[in-house]
């Protein structure tokens, strides 16, 4: 069965930096809905489209294309005491972006002075990606994954 609208795609991925790093693997394939659901970055989305099980697929991202331009706007400096008594670097908060009712996920980079610098960005915003992916199935969705907007996997429903 090809890659088609409202079919679900299973595949194994590897995220790549622009000088070849490996960022990130999955051990076991992930799923998602195919045909404009948002379940994975739409370039790879458009170039899997057509394809069969056992194809290799390369998708270079440009960071508007994957998790955005780094916005420097997004990070703040907080006093300490609006943080629990244990923070640490590496910890995440969600917040508000200064002048919108967002919610943003805040990650603690830096804590001196009784003070911690906290980034909103995504950790990969602003960076070219390569997306290495294997599909491993191909199948029909349900009426009840169209209908949700996603796939539901082998043991049905969960989000």
């Amino acid at each position: 069965m090809q890659i088609a609208d409202n079919t679900v795609v299973s595949l194994h991925y590897e995220l790549l930096d622009s000088k070849g790093e490996l960022i990130e693997k999955t051990e076991a394939p992930i799923e998602y809905l195919h045909g404009g659901y948002d379940g994975i970055f739409s370039l790879v989305e458009q170039a899997l489209q057509g394809k069969n099980v056992g194809e290799v697929c390369d998708v270079y991202l440009q960071p508007a294309d994957a998790f955005g331009e780094y916005d420097a706007s997004l990070v703040r400096i907080e006093p300490l005491a609006r943080f629990p008594p244990k923070v640490e670097v590496g910890m995440r908060f969600e917040g508000e972006a200064e002048g919108s009712e967002e919610a943003l996920i805040y990650t603690v980079t830096d804590i001196a002075d009784k003070k911690a610098a906290v980034d909103g960005n995504h950790p990969l915003a602003g960076m070219v990606l390569c997306f290495h992916c294997t599909i491993e199935a191909v199948r029909a969705a349900t009426a009840e994954e169209i209908e949700h907007g996603h796939a539901h996997g082998a043991h049905g429903h969960h989000h």
